[in-house]
């Protein structure tokens, strides 16, 4: 499927595709230790260098997700996902299906995703517009920002070509179950820096 076809209004953009982003990476013009990710076609730079706050929230969720989560899944931690011909990105964590190679000859897909995370101190505009306008165009079901400056939750879920139709705003204090495992239950407190410290 493809998403995020141009509209008349961008028609004079050129869109890259995935296979042409990995040839620009083959032959130089995009170094290996570049931070870009392929956005909807477009080759974005990430935000960098990654500040301590933002890495501690992954190292937490992280933990919270594996100790929570059934063992014939992966977390894969800021590594690519193909969603779809346009759009490679590195989300802060990713929940996919268990793969028997490791996804070693390739990148999981949007029908492999359980759940989407990023981790916003400087990217939230981003995360809540560009970001999930792609991952929603995708299908990605389930895909959460963890806002670190207003320690809240953002879940956004129902995806559909043109964004997520619902976007539930959870305080630390609040509870959430992932749409993929309703049993099992985390609170937004776990993902983010205790008060007292």
């Amino acid at each position: 499927k493809l998403a995020m076809q141009p509209t008349k209004l961008f028609q004079a953009i050129r869109l890259w595709t995935v296979a042409e982003y990995h040839k620009m990476a083959e032959v130089g013009i995009l170094q290996p230790d570049e931070p870009v990710e392929l956005i909807a076609g477009q080759i974005i730079r990430k935000m960098s260098p990654q500040n301590s706050p933002h890495a501690a929230a992954i190292t937490r969720s992280d933990r919270v997700l594996r100790n929570l989560l059934p063992q014939n899944i992966t977390i894969r931690i800021q590594l690519p996902l193909q969603l779809n011909n346009y759009s490679e990105p590195e989300p802060d964590l990713a929940v996919v299906k268990r793969d028997f190679l490791d996804y070693d000859d390739r990148h999981p897909t949007a029908a492999e995703v359980y759940l989407i995370i990023e981790i916003a101190d400087s990217t939230l505009k981003t995360d809540r517009e560009v970001k999930a306008l792609s991952y929603a165009s995708s299908g990605i079901s389930d895909y959460w920002i963890l806002d670190l400056n207003n320690r809240q939750l953002r879940v956004f879920r129902q995806p559909r070509e043109d964004g997520y139709q619902s976007e539930v705003i959870l305080t630390e204090n609040n509870s959430i179950s992932p749409l993929a495992f309703p049993n099992l239950k985390l609170t937004v407190a776990e993902m983010l820096r205790p008060i007292n410290r």
